[in-house]
């Protein structure tokens, strides 16, 4: 009959089972394949569970107080209980405080002028001063909103009997705050930077686990192991032509960044050049060892994303990292991502110099280390 299968034999279930079955067992022999399916789920929930705060509190904050008077005092453990702010240093002078919030080390710093409780008392509003490191606007937006809220709790308990008119609305001191690095707060001023090393990190890890997997899957693996070429030559050899497609693909975003989205450059090029060099060549490290321990492309590009998803949720490019509890945040130390996106945004927004972004180089040169010596270790001048 026209409409009988091939062989004349009729739809069994018994044969969809025994496919089933083969397919089953072969997956489960692909210990890493599974291992992926059951991993990435449980990773994304626990990322996304916990590690993941568009609110953070207890953010850095440095102050400087000129006043020693009981309302200002009052104002600093206001500031402190809302549970926003967590004063870690008090400077002797703002140039001190720069210096701190030029690192990355503050996000707040509350300057209480001279003579404050004493001009609140006599109802001449004084100001306070509160600057913000507004590189990533989205991790201080609810402690501004708070801080601008202070005025009408936080003297409750001091503006009493005489002092009773001074109660707020409107509230009795002029609270203004200064933007630093992003006066505006544009988010692009923070994605974008962000978003240079996000590529790179997906693509060089990408394109490099594939190098040693095609050779294998193309059965040119026996030529190159049949050259009179050392391991650290190969890794050398795979990795440094990505360094150069990493450089074009840096053109084309700062390229974009500067006609497009006005993104400034307010630091140095060349030092920024060189931090990127580092970067590509960490991520390039851990492609070359992903290619050393997967047996074909999916399983290179499966582990891909499952180095590339933690490095883009702990890093602080999607959610503010200083919102993540602590064992996150020592999870997102370790990631090369981490310490790039401090030194992109503190180069191109604060123009910050070489001494300020050198504690942040150390920790990817010594993932570049230690990933280059697991790929090294992982290499096999076999096929076995």
């Amino acid at each position: 009959m026209s409409g009988s299968p091939p062989g004349g034999k009729a739809f069994a279930w018994a044969r969809v089972w025994a496919i089933f079955v083969k397919e089953f067992q072969q997956m489960l022999r692909d210990r890493l394949t599974f291992a992926m399916a059951v991993g990435v789920p449980i990773i994304q929930l626990i990322l996304f569970g916990y590690a993941i705060n568009t609110d953070p509190k207890g953010l850095p904050t440095a102050v400087i107080s000129h006043d020693t008077g009981v309302m200002g005092r009052s104002l600093l453990a206001a500031i402190q209980t809302s549970g926003y702010f967590k004063i870690v240093a008090q400077p002797a002078s703002e140039r001190e405080a720069d210096e701190l919030m030029a690192r990355g080390e503050l996000q707040f710093i509350v300057v209480v002028p001279p003579n404050f409780s004493r001009e609140l008392i006599r109802g001449e509003r004084p100001v306070l001063l509160v600057q913000a490191d507004a590189t990533d606007p989205s991790a201080g937006g609810n402690a501004i909103a708070a801080l601008q809220q202070l005025g009408a709790t936080a003297l409750t308990h001091d503006l009493r009997g005489v002092l009773a008119p001074l109660q707020p609305r409107p509230q009795p001191f002029e609270l203004r705050l200064h933007k630093r690095y992003n006066p505006e707060g544009l988010s692009r001023y923070n994605i974008v930077p962000g978003l240079i090393g996000t590529i790179l990190t997906m693509t060089l890890v990408m394109l490099t686990s594939l190098a040693m997997t095609r050779e294998r899957e193309r059965g040119t693996m026996e030529n190159l192991l049949a050259t009179p070429v050392r391991p650290l030559e190969v890794m050398l050899g795979k990795i440094l032509p990505y360094v150069l497609i990493g450089y074009i693909q840096l053109g084309v975003i700062m390229g974009a960044a500067w006609a497009l989205f006005e993104v400034p450059m307010l630091g140095s090029l060349t030092l920024l050049l060189a931090m990127i060099g580092v970067f590509m060549l960490a991520n390039l490290g851990v492609g070359f060892t992903f290619s050393t321990l997967a047996r074909n492309q999916l399983q290179a590009m499966q582990m891909t994303f499952f180095f590339f998803l933690p490095s883009m949720l702990l890093s602080g490019f999607m959610f503010p990292f200083r919102g993540m509890p602590d064992w996150a945040q020592s999870l997102g130390e370790l990631l090369p991502l981490t310490h790039f996106l401090r030194i992109v945004r503190a180069i191109m927004l604060k123009g910050s110099g070489a001494a300020e972004v050198l504690p942040e180089l150390w920790p990817m040169l010594a993932f570049l280390l230690a990933a280059g010596l697991l790929g090294l270790a992982r290499y096999r001048q076999t096929l076995d």
